[in-house]
């Protein structure tokens, strides 16, 4: 429209970075440490392996034909089924001993060891004789008992089966209770007789009463005699295969063999065949016959004939139906603990499905869910289809090919479709038996490996289901092949199945399968993924596993490993640490064989790897390379030498790193307990003398403290601090008194070991009191125990010279308690807590460096939390003794490492599908915070010209306000006071919740910051004791809500001075960098996606730094201003002597703020206490403007995109500018009816893209404001 004008948008020419791209702006503290508890997965107990195995080593065929004479009570049809085992019995007069022979045969087909006895036409002794001599053979393993009562009578409703006598002129009935004592446990009876179902039922019910019978028996001899009972031997532990119902016929037709039950079990292909021929669906091929069907080429052992490729599909089929049709546990029974039980279940599906198209249902007991009409006998159908009709081609011509049926093929592509959707929620696939199967096949194998590994990569229920299948043999069997093309499937298909069930690595050290992954790990044309799976499955072969590292080291896995240290994946180098680490854990043989590679020296340059979980394996792998056994002195030497090697990261600025060096360490000092308990006594004297002699003498200037007699001037730079921030805190008696303490080092081996264990314990001491609780705690527990240790060891010899002057007052607080008679307390303090003899108690807060005499100054920021309680000396109590062995710390890294191979690898993380609901959340999210920005460039654009005084919001905080920050895209500001941080919503005007920062006791949060606002907000806080805490989930209200990321120490050896700056923070989105200062004279920069420290920049001022602010895209810019009123510039990108490239001297007092305007043209905006404002170009050490505004600043803010600024003053007014000098507003008053005066401003914040101002008073008041609110 003509009558509105286009206001350029202040920098448009570069646009600011929250304009970029927010789906390429990096997350910070968003890696898997950061978002899961460091612990394993939860073991399930794994059922799929066999408690154990059974194998059928005992046959007995019992025959009871009587050929010639038919039974009485069956009335058979003429003509009628006549074979038996496929054998006439009228065909010869020995017919009877041929139809034995030939079933022995067909059972030896499925189990060839076993011991096979025929019995035929037999007598009750006969059978009770044989019965009896297998049981007594076969001990503990399972007997079978086949009966054909095909010539004799039905069985009764009594229970019992015929046999005949001695002369063949009677039946003799055989109770089935009787043939229970014989048969024993485990067993399996085959029933092939009419109205068969009835022995199973009878035989449950003489099962019943037999138990109940041994147990009556066994409890009265056991209240005769004395002594618990014995157990009974289960006799239901049977199996039981029927060939019809109670009240069924068998079938006789002619056409039929007479036993088709014993045919379906023990010849399932060729009765299938002749089955297949004489149903209607034969008429598809019309050219064969049933003499046709006997002549189908080829062995059934021979995958490549026809006969044999049937017999393949026709396993694969009945295992698939089984699986899936089956309760777990018994499809474990029946298919997978018995070779021949197996077999002789995938007949009786078959024999289920042909037989009951004959009007009989077979019976089995365990009882079997119906399955003759599932839907994969379609698929046995189809596959006889294509079989039988290249048949009469084949038999014609014998140069005709057989063609190969498609089933496999067709089967593998539906499990593909399936994996396309697959999800635990679903039924499993039906196909997964089948993928077995076809791993034996060369032509499928690896389309079949592809698949399978893409199924297990589903989560650990996927591994659970194919190891319940049967996957384990065929997977280990596999590892002998030498294909290079299956190396990454097998590597892969390997490592899922180890980081769900560890117990395999048995298995694969018995059949030398290490071997397999040594030399995927040692060849360097495999890609780094393979590898570094290759070096999972190692690290678990050997995970607490003596064997497994035994044959390890004889593969050369530490060599191998060495190698391939500075390789270029992460994740390789973080896994070939651990391998190392679990190869010589607990292993002296693998150690030495480490120390003769140097293997501690090459480890340890992974201690500055930029990975933290790198650095963290690292740790481990040293931990466990410290001897536990071996004291030579050059095993000695070695650990002594570990142990500095750990204590370098013991500042590291990841916890995850931490928590390791803590349990590395407390090996290492468990190891040497006897010199690290002297060593703790001489830093408890050292400590005292420090505090004794720590005292303020004067000012420099700057504001920086002379203190004489400590560590408080020694530079910032170091990596690690010993010094001024640890205190011993111990208590004795008599502290008023001159003591002197005796104690042996006879043990040291001279001053070097000695300052080692020193350094170690002072390295423990400051973990003890870092900032992360978990790290804490650990930590406390070793420091604990060896402080309580010195403390008992060196009563005896105290030597009190004054002892008048136990009960006189001290001239000056001291970190020391009389004896009292009050009992001892039982817990650990977090701070100082001194009886006094006026029997009052009192907290002291004092540094460890400082006396009260003279100037003193009382240090905001100790780092001497209470380690141990106060005791008398006199007492030593249950939980002392009790702690003396309690300083063993442990971690579960090396769990959580392995779950990463748990759970999926080849899927899209969610943040990267994008149909994931997480997905669409930060979609919604972005899209927001466009539309916040754009809504704001109207504002932006007015603001140089408009009020700013509308309070919108005023409520009063609940402590005084240090820091105050508006979240970018969201309607809550946090206010942080010196405990914690209170979250308001300033356009409903309600409190959301309230975190305590869990910061110690005497400091104050002095710096906060939003990070990830565009995303899943972070909230960052820093304190005056240098301590940095990341928190998530901080708008979650109750104590249990919030949810701490990291924590780590940002700057330490603060400097004491009379003005402190407290934590200076100024947090880089766009480059992940948090630049850190203060009371110290550096600048350190860390980079959070490394968590480490990547520079420090001497500041070169005698004063502390008050504020940063730097120019993160690009122009590698940083600026300081400091307490003395200089503003220094820094490139990051120079060396540490010529970073520091200008300092701009005009301001004469303290900085209150400095600020670099965006853009190429962007000016640096700097302001004093004083009241002067300067803009400076960045080329010239003169400014190009000065501000003159009322001295007694406070607090100063530019916003970053409009053009305004707001001043606090001592004088309780906020004033509005614009950067020409124009007052825009004076804030004087808070609105309402009796609107009260304001108070001094402390903290002050504009909304990073609105037009509002947050400022908090001294008063614990909180405000708002805007411009005037537009009317509509």
């Amino acid at each position: 429209m003509s009558g509105e004008l286009e206001i350029p948008f202040l920098n448009d020419a570069h646009e600011d970075e929250d304009e970029a791209g927010e789906w390429d702006l990096l997350i910070a503290f968003n890696e898997l440490r950061h978002r899961e508890k460091i612990q394993g997965s939860k073991k399930v107990a794994q059922t799929w392996r066999m408690k154990e195995r059974m194998k059928t080593v005992s046959v007995a065929l019992v025959m009871c034909l009587n050929v010639g004479v038919d039974p009485p009570d069956v009335v058979k049809t003429s003509p009628c089924a006549r074979l038996e085992c496929w054998i006439d019995p009228l065909s010869s007069q020995k017919a009877l001993e041929s139809i034995g022979a030939n079933l022995q045969k067909q059972y030896e087909r499925w189990q060839p060891r076993a011991r096979y006895k025929q019995s035929l036409d037999p007598t009750v002794d006969e059978v009770k004789k044989l019965c009896s001599s297998l049981r007594r053979n076969a001990k503990e393993e399972r007997v079978l008992f086949h009966y054909n009562g095909h010539g004799v009578p039905k069985p009764t409703i009594n229970g019992e089966i015929w046999v005949f006598n001695k002369s063949y002129t009677q039946y003799i009935p055989l109770s089935v209770y009787d043939l229970q004592t014989w048969m024993g446990s485990p067993s399996i009876y085959v029933y092939d007789c009419s109205n068969a179902g009835i022995i199973i039922e009878l035989f449950r019910q003489f099962s019943l009463q037999r138990e109940s019978e041994l147990e009556s028996t066994l409890n009265g001899s056991s209240a005769r005699f004395g002594g618990p009972a014995p157990a009974v031997s289960s006799v239901r532990n049977c199996i039981q295969l029927a060939a019809c119902g109670a009240a069924e016929l068998l079938p006789m037709n002619p056409e039929l063999p007479a036993d088709l039950f014993t045919s379906c079990l023990t010849t399932p292909i060729k009765i299938a065949l002749k089955w297949y021929v004489l149903q209607n669906t034969g008429k598809l091929v019309p050219k064969v016959t049933l003499d046709l069907v006997d002549k189908v080429p080829g062995q059934l052992n021979d995958r490549r004939t026809m006969l044999g490729e049937l017999n393949w599909i026709f396993t694969a089929i009945t295992d698939t139906i089984a699986w899936n049709t089956l309760p777990r546990e018994l499809f474990q029974k029946l298919f997978r603990q018995d070779l021949l039980v197996a077999s002789l279940f995938r007949n009786f599906l078959l024999a289920e499905r042909i037989m009951r198209s004959y009007n009989c249902t077979p019976m089995s007991s365990p009882r079997l869910p119906p399955t003759y009409q599932h839907p994969m006998w379609q698929a046995w159908d189809l596959a006889l289809d294509i079989c039988l009709r290249q048949l009469p081609t084949l038999l014609e011509d014998e140069n005709a090919q057989f063609h190969h049926s498609p089933f496999f093929t067709e089967q593998l592509t539906a499990f593909q479709v399936w994996l396309s959707y697959g999800s635990e929620k679903r039924n499993p696939p039906e196909q997964l038996p089948i993928v077995l199967q076809v791993l034996l096949s060369q032509v499928h194998r690896l389309r079949a490996l592809d698949l399978l590994g893409r199924f297990l990569d589903l989560g650990p229920w996927a591994v659970s289901l194919a190891l319940s299948v049967g996957i384990f043999p065929y997977v280990l069997k596999l590892l002998q092949s030498s294909a290079r093309e299956l190396r990454p499937l097998l590597v892969f298909i390997w490592a899922k199945i180890l980081s769900v069930d560890s117990s395999c690595q048995t298995d694969l050290v018995k059949d030398n399968g290490h071997k397999y992954f040594l030399s995927v790990l040692a060849d360097p044309y495999m890609p780094a993924e393979h590898r570094t799976m290759a070096a999972f499955v190692l690290a678990m072969i050997v995970n607490d596993y003596k064997q497994g590292q035994e044959v390890a080291l004889q593969g050369n896995v530490i060599s191998i490993c060495l190698e391939q240290l500075s390789d270029s994946s992460s994740s390789l180098r973080q896994w070939l640490a651990l391998c190392l680490g679990k190869v010589w854990s607990s292993f002296d043989n693998a150690r030495w064989c480490g120390v003769r590679d140097r293997a501690h020296e090459k480890m340890s340059i992974l201690l500055n790897d930029p990975c933290p979980e790198v650095r963290a394996s690292a740790v481990y792998a040293l931990g466990t390379f410290i001897s536990v056994s071996d004291r030579s002195d050059q095993a000695n030497n070695i650990d002594l030498g570990v142990g500095m090697m750990l204590a370098s990261v013991g500042s590291d600025g990841s916890p995850l790193v931490r928590k390791e060096v803590v349990v590395a360490l407390s090996a290492l000092v468990h190891q040497f307990e006897s010199q690290f308990s002297n060593a703790v006594v001489q830093w408890m004297e050292e400590e005292k003398q420090k505090e004794k002699s720590a005292m303020v003498t004067g000012e420099v200037l700057g504001g920086w403290n002379l203190v004489s007699g400590s560590t408080g001037l020694q530079s910032s730079s170091s990596n690690t601090s010993f010094g001024g921030s640890i205190s011993s805190n111990d208590s004795f008696s008599g502290e008023g008194s001159t003591m002197k303490r005796t104690y042996s080092n006879s043990t040291l081996t001279g001053t070097t070991f000695s300052s080692v264990y020193l350094t170690v314990w002072k390295v423990l001491v400051q973990l003890a009191t870092g900032p992360h609780k978990e790290v804490v705690d650990m930590a406390k527990q070793i420091v604990n125990t060896f402080k309580l240790k010195a403390s008992l060891s060196a009563r005896p010899t105290y030597m009190i010279q004054n002892p008048k002057s136990s009960y006189s007052a001290p001239s000056s607080p001291s970190n020391t308690a009389p004896i009292h008679s009050t009992p001892p307390q039982n817990h650990i303090q977090e701070e100082n807590v001194h009886l006094t003899p006026g029997n009052h108690m009192k907290r002291d807060h004092s540094s460890p460096h400082l006396s009260s005499k003279g100037n003193s100054y009382t240090n905001p920021y100790p780092r001497n939390k209470k380690l141990i309680t106060d005791r008398n000396p006199g007492m030593i109590h249950e939980e002392d003794s009790r702690s003396l062995t309690s300083g063993l710390v442990t971690t579960e890294f090396f769990e959580w490492s392995c779950r990463h191979f748990a759970q999926p690898l080849m899927r899209l993380a969610d943040e990267q599908d994008p149909e994931s609901s997480s997905h669409h959340r930060r979609d919604f999210r972005f899209l927001r915070n466009a539309n916040v920005r754009q809504e704001a460039k109207e504002e932006q654009l007015r603001a140089g010209f408009n009020r700013l005084d509308v309070e919108v919001f005023v409520n009063k905080n609940q402590g005084v306000p240090t820091a105050i920050k508006f979240h970018p895209y969201e309607c809550h500001v946090g206010v942080a006071d010196k405990d914690g941080v209170c979250f308001w919503d300033w356009e409903q005007g309600t409190k959301i919740n309230y975190i305590y920062n869990e910061n110690l006791k005497n400091t104050k949060i002095s710096a906060m910051d939003f990070i990830n606002p565009h995303d899943e907000s972070l909230l960052l806080c820093g304190t005056d004791d240098g301590a940095v805490r990341i928190w998530r989930n901080y708008l979650t209200e109750g104590y249990d809500g919030k949810e701490l990321v990291s924590a780590f120490q940002a700057i330490s050896d603060l400097i004491p001075t009379v003005r402190r700056a407290g934590l200076v923070l100024d947090w880089e989105q766009e480059s992940g960098m948090l630049l850190a200062s203060g009371d110290v004279r550096i600048i350190r920069i860390w980079d959070s996606q490394r968590e480490t420290k990547v520079q420090d920049i001497p500041t070169g001022a005698e004063s502390c730094v008050t504020s940063l602010a730097s120019d993160s895209c690009g122009r590698s810019l940083l600026i300081a201003g400091c307490g003395d009123g200089t503003v220094r510039l820094f490139d990051r990108r120079l060396a540490q002597s010529e970073c520091r490239v200008m300092t701009l001297r005009e301001h004469n007092r303290w900085v209150v703020k400095v600020h670099l305007q965006k853009g190429s043209e962007g000016n640096i905006v700097s302001a004093s206490n004083a009241g002067d404002i300067k803009f400076w170009d960045p080329r010239f050490t003169e400014s190009v403007r000065t501000l003159n505004l009322a001295p007694g600043i406070t607090a100063l803010e530019l916003h970053k995109h409009a053009d305004v600024l707001a001043c606090g003053s001592l004088n309780q007014f906020i004033g509005v500018y614009n950067t020409s000098g124009d007052n825009l507003s004076t804030i004087k008053y808070h609105e309402g009816f009796l609107g009260q005066r304001i108070g001094a401003a402390n903290c002050m914040a504009f909304h990073p893209h609105k037009v509002k101002l947050a400022a908090g008073s001294t008063d614990s008041f909180i405000s708002v404001y805007s411009t005037p609110i537009k009317r509509s």
